[in-house]
């Protein structure tokens, strides 16, 4: 089990390293800490400080991301929509965010919040080594208690377990 955790850490120690070199790189890199399958939604509110052009970039950008189950590392997509958001939020630095982590309801409460934790701390990982001042983050976990979608099946588990940022 020890062993266990120590490969785990490791392996997201190497990955933090490996995006936080490859940050000027193409949107392919992940972000070590969770697993984010897909993203749909977009930002809804910003700052009054954004010019057209930058109002809409960040509004295209997808803002919920999607997990595997009991996991909580991103994948390259979500990682490339986050550095979108980065840089908006590094050219605006009186903007700020708020990353909701959430889970499906199977596992305890506790231990959903602390899921949900860890989802909304990777996705907040990728903002600051991509330049946002983490005054800018503010990270909650509501676990299961926000479902997106009511319902004890797959569909509804895989739209649960989520991180959503809003602006």
């Amino acid at each position: 089990m020890q062993a266990k955790n120590i490969s785990k850490a490791v392996a997201l120690a190497l990955t933090v390293v490996w995006a936080a070199g490859c940050s000027t790189t193409s949107q392919n890199t992940t972000e070590g800490a969770a697993g984010d399958t897909s993203t749909t939604s977009t930002t809804s509110t910003t700052t009054s400080s954004v010019s057209g052009n930058a109002m809409d970039q960040v509004k295209s950008l997808d803002n919920t991301f999607y997990f595997d189950f009991d996991q909580y590392t991103l994948k390259p997509e979500a990682v490339a929509a986050l550095r979108g958001h980065a840089k908006y939020l590094a050219s605006n630095p009186s903007a700020k965010v708020t990353l909701a982590g959430h889970a499906d309801d199977r596992g305890t409460r506790e231990y959903n919040i602390a899921l949900g934790e860890k989802r909304a701390k990777a996705a907040a990982r990728v903002l600051t080594i991509n330049g946002v001042s983490s005054s800018q983050i503010e990270v909650i976990s509501y676990g299961e208690e926000k479902p997106a979608v009511v319902g004890n099946n797959p569909s509804a588990w895989a739209q649960n377990r989520r991180a959503v940022l809003t602006y």
